[in-house]
């Protein structure tokens, strides 16, 4: 999902989306502009978002790479791939193919690609505003909603299956790897114990329930629940392993002397992505674009509460010839 405003907190504000899930919304992608240096799209390219949401990345991206180019884009959301198909059906560029399918299964996609490899590969983690916004999805506690939190509404996992039928362990554990909740087994606790009178099937009511589970913590600068929701959005989806089979099988996708941007939105993620960029330049198959990760400039921030975590970093698949 190129995350047009994308974050992995439900509570960030951002500006209210339209409802009709037909109108494509307008938004500012996050780090656009070091997205395209960094990937570098020359003309003729050959162009693979992996996340491309609604099109915010891949519309500039595939602007440059012209007429003679290809953008292939990808997203689990049915939903919003129209939202893309869209978007870039009034962009010009290069020729556009859409396809519904998951980075997380590389191997199966890569089947199902136009090409075999490309000279751009595009990831954006974390949850597009599009999804954020619509209360139906249940991603945010801003606006009750149902507790879904699917990317793929296809997938069977949702939010409220793991709120009602986890054990307290079970929910411990997930609160706390995946969402670094220092009081998981409160939240957990609290989360069973309400269960017991009533399903939990709403994001309103969960979240007054980790609310309540947590001390007062003086200037907090993020709503309690955002960790807990973080956690269960990212064991419905499977994100963390996603991106770890991703990390470890890339290379089926990138063309020698192809470039990888990841944008990441917490430490869970990044951490995965600085590791494996690491280990692949140490093997001397690869080299760093980024020194340092990449963060928004302050006025992003600003113009774009939701950007305020985002991480990049890129990678540089080497030729035959520079191989060491």
């Amino acid at each position: 999902m190129a995350r047009e405003g994308s974050t992995s907190s439900p509570d960030a504000t951002g500006p209210e989306r339209p409802r009709d899930s037909l109108l494509v919304p307008v938004h500012e992608p996050v780090l656009l502009a070091e997205v395209v240096q960094l990937l570098a799209p020359e003309e003729g390219a050959r162009i693979l978002d992996l996340t491309v949401g609604a099109g915010g990345h891949a519309s500039s991206l595939r602007e440059r790479a012209g007429a003679s180019g290809l953008l292939v884009g990808v997203d689990r959301d049915a939903e919003v791939l129209e939202i893309a198909r869209r978007r870039l059906a009034a962009t010009p560029g290069a020729r556009v193919e859409l396809i519904a399918g998951s980075f997380g299964a590389l191997a199966e996609l890569r089947a199902r690609l136009p090409s075999s490899a490309y000279d751009c590969v595009l990831l954006d983690l974390g949850v597009s505003s599009w999804q954020l916004d619509l209360p139906e999805r249940g991603f945010s506690f801003r606006r009750d909603g149902p507790l879904d939190m699917r990317m793929d509404r296809g997938s069977e996992l949702t939010a409220e299956r793991l709120v009602n039928e986890c054990s307290v362990e079970e929910l411990r554990r997930i609160v706390a790897e995946f969402g670094e909740e220092r009081y998981a087994a409160r939240v957990a606790a609290a989360i069973v114990e309400a269960r017991r009178s009533r399903r939990l099937d709403s994001t309103a009511r969960l979240a007054a329930i980790v609310r309540a589970a947590l001390p007062p913590q003086p200037a907090q600068r993020i709503d309690p629940a955002t960790r807990t929701f973080q956690a269960l959005r990212i064991a419905v989806n499977r994100e963390l392993e996603a991106l770890r089979d991703f990390l470890g099988r890339f290379e089926l996708v990138l063309a020698r002397g192809g470039r990888l941007a990841v944008i990441s939105y917490h430490s869970l993620e990044d951490r995965q992505v600085k590791n494996a960029f690491r280990e692949r330049a140490r093997e001397g198959d690869y080299e760093p674009l980024t020194r340092r990760c990449l963060t928004p400039a302050e006025a992003e921030i600003e113009r774009n509460p939701r950007s305020r975590s985002a991480r990049l970093r890129g990678l540089r698949r080497l030729r035959e010839e520079e191989r060491r």
